[in-house]
């Protein structure tokens, strides 16, 4: 894709799992590959990054009404709450901290893109794209989106209003 102008920079549109690509890729994970559902669950269920998703402990999950995740340490020391992601079980908790580097997940991520036919050019990160891109076609206001995803600059969030046309396209059959 063609980088679009943000203010005085040029930034290139996200790669973001789609909600069809999401459901291909859970199939192809096999079930005792605990490590892979849930830290691809927590990244696009709930808009964490790697690193938040290997620090992720059980004590960071909080039994308020909906239920979330405290994510203490995030990039530049944000403090930062998330929704527990749907589908999220009560037993994946025991499988926190989760036991991988940062590679390993990324080498999963890569092998099960793959074994799903994705985008190539998807990486772990698209994974956390695909929750914001997602949480925006939901109607989330892009100021909370902003909170989940613990960035300081609605800018930074603002991408995502760029991120797929689908709405556009929507918008123009229905008015037209």
């Amino acid at each position: 894709m063609k980088p679009t102008q943000f203010g005085d920079r040029k930034t290139k549109l996200p790669k973001s799992v789609r909600p069809d690509e999401w459901h291909k890729l859970i199939k192809v994970i096999p079930k005792k590959d605990r490590t892979a559902i849930i830290g691809f669950l927590l990244a696009y269920g709930a808009g964490m990054r790697i690193s938040e998703v290997i620090r992720c402990k059980p004590e960071h999950f909080r039994n308020s009404k909906p239920p979330s995740i405290f994510i203490p340490e995030s990039k530049y020391g944000v403090e930062r709450v998330v929704p527990v992601p749907k589908g999220f079980r009560k037993e994946f908790l025991k499988e926190l901290p989760l036991k991988k580097s940062k590679r390993t997940l990324q080498r999963k991520f890569k092998k099960y893109a793959k074994y799903a036919g994705l985008n190539p050019k998807y990486t772990f990160h698209s994974l956390r794209h695909g929750f914001a891109t997602r949480a925006l076609e939901s109607g989330i206001p892009l100021n909370q989106i902003q909170i989940a995803l613990g960035h300081a600059d609605i800018k930074t969030t603002g991408i995502y209003l760029k991120a797929s046309p689908d709405d556009l396209l929507r918008s123009y059959e229905e008015k037209w």
